[in-house]
């Protein structure tokens, strides 16, 4: 990843660089070169002007101003004057005379006549003695290089034309300062892309390192540690990838976790099954064998081993029964017959099957009931079981002599049920764990349970949106309460009732 991504950074980021610098360099260079030529001009036509303007002044002041204005009029001062200004100009000056149509060349050139000039040249000469500034090129013969020619008239106070000043200078000195100028550009650009190489490089190491660190942490998460982590804390599209990861690994480390409880809880279940199963298959096993090999022969003890085996029998039809219910209960797509039943009929219906049990025990089953409506949507069997489970251990857990009461109360939002006995409780190490499959206490009272009572009482809770606790009253025993909410119980049945559809 590392040689691969910076490296397409490194070479997409120079790659832009460079097609940027050509871009710029080109667009400079045409641009930088028209200015340069353009300030050339306007620097040689100022020039050009001033001197013009100071022959104007020489020529105005000598002492034949009125008789001959001629180059030749002015003695040797006019001579010393051009070359004063042939020095000062740092160029070739040339003053054309109208009267005697002839061109006098500096740096000790000899003259030159209109007739000797190209037409092209000619014309520009014969334009600055109409009075026109004008630029030219064609004098590139005589300089022996291309030039650039300004030519500016000669014009005295009373605005006549007493001639024209021409200034040349070669365009390569010109084109010499361009190139100094793109020389200049080109190393800059250079070391900005030496020093742009470098720059991208750390920014590419930087983009590259939380990266680096995803990669390890998703490697870690292929191998099953699903506690890795990218920590990168970026405010950015990377940072919010990170964060996606992390919070991939955090779901299925808990999804693992997970799957291991519930692989503890099948282990557990199988184990628990084997264990319920073995006694009562052992017992029948043994009674058998016994009647069958004639080893008991008493009728009383034989009428003994009967009646074990039946009970026994029994046993097992309890336990395969509420296994069955708790693994339709917990399937999703187990449907239930829901209906509009009234909750207090339900109670009272309960109530009347367990009073045989309690009068066994002299156990008294009191209800009490606050409100007026107790209407729900569920299912009445399903209900009726979940409470004769609760009444069943109440009943199974209070002493001789005791009550176990029923409270029943409506609201206008909830309906809340409660079953309380005088028992001993249920030990706190235990209270967290009672709804869970195949838990149940180890006691004389509760030798016959299979330890799913509960669990399926639960069950039928949750598939009627209703909240199952329990808690132990000081010194009072135990009481478990059912809380149903009327609009949870009925959002709850639809669903169940288009399960029930599907079937």
């Amino acid at each position: 990843m590392k040689s691969k991504i910076r490296s397409r950074l490194l070479l997409y980021f120079s790659g832009s660089l460079l097609i940027f610098s050509l871009i710029i360099g080109l667009t400079f260079s045409a641009l930088f070169s028209q200015y340069n030529m353009k300030i050339h001009k306007s620097v040689l036509e100022s020039r050009a002007l001033s001197i013009a303007q100071s022959l104007a002044g020489f020529w105005s002041g000598s002492a034949d101003q009125g008789t001959g204005r001629g180059m030749a009029s002015q003695g040797m001062g006019y001579g010393m004057y051009l070359r004063f200004l042939d020095e000062i100009a740092m160029t070739d000056v040339w003053i054309v005379d109208p009267n005697l149509e002839q061109i006098t060349r500096g740096h000790g050139q000899s003259t030159l006549a209109h007739r000797d000039l190209p037409p092209e040249a000619e014309a520009v000469v014969t334009a600055a003695l109409e009075g026109n500034t004008t630029f030219s090129e064609s004098f590139g013969a005589f300089l022996g290089a291309p030039s650039v020619t300004v030519a500016a008239p000669i014009t005295l106070e009373d605005g006549e034309i007493a001639g024209a000043v021409l200034l040349h200078e070669q365009i390569k000195t010109i084109r010499g300062a361009t190139e100094n100028g793109l020389l200049i550009l080109l190393v800059s650009m250079g070391a900005a892309i030496v020093i742009s190489f470098f720059i991208a490089g750390a920014l590419a190491a930087r983009f590259t390192k939380p990266l680096g660190k995803m990669k390890t942490a998703a490697q870690r998460i292929s191998r099953g540690d699903y506690t890795a982590k990218a920590d990168v804390a970026q405010e950015d599209e990377i940072g919010e990838l990170a964060a996606a990861l992390d919070d991939m690994a955090d779901k299925l480390n808990v999804a693992s976790q997970e799957g291991a409880k519930l692989e503890k809880q099948r282990r557990d279940f199988v184990a628990n099954i084997s264990h319920e199963l073995r006694t009562p298959v052992t017992v029948i096993r043994g009674s058998l064998e016994a009647l069958c090999d004639g080893v008991v022969s008493d009728p009383q003890m034989v009428r003994e081993y009967q009646q074990q085996m039946l009970s026994e029998s029994v046993y097992l039809e309890r336990l395969v029964s509420d296994l069955l219910d708790l693994s339709r209960l917990q399937n999703p797509d187990f449907g239930m017959e829901m209906s509009v039943v009234d909750l207090r009929e339900i109670v009272e219906d309960a109530a009347r099957s367990i009073r045989r049990m309690a009068d066994g025990k002299n156990v008294a089953v009191l209800l009490a009931h606050v409100g007026e409506s107790f209407a729900v949507l569920g299912d009445y069997g399903r209900l009726r079981q979940m409470l004769l489970v609760l009444l069943d251990n109440a009943v199974k857990f209070s002493p001789q002599g005791k009550a176990v009461e029923v409270a029943l109360s409506a609201s206008k939002n909830e309906i809340a049920l409660s079953v309380r006995d005088e028992g001993p409780g249920i030990a706190p190490e235990d209270l967290p764990y009672i709804f869970e499959r195949f838990y149940k206490q180890r006691s004389e009272e509760n030798k016959n349970g299979t330890g799913l009572g509960l669990a399926i009482a639960k069950q039928i809770a949750d598939r009627h949106g209703a909240v199952i606790t329990a808690k132990n009253i000081p010194n009072a025993g135990c009481e478990f309460s059912v809380l149903i909410s009327k609009a949870q119980s009925q959002l709850n049945t639809e669903t169940n009732g288009r399960n029930a559809d599907d079937l």
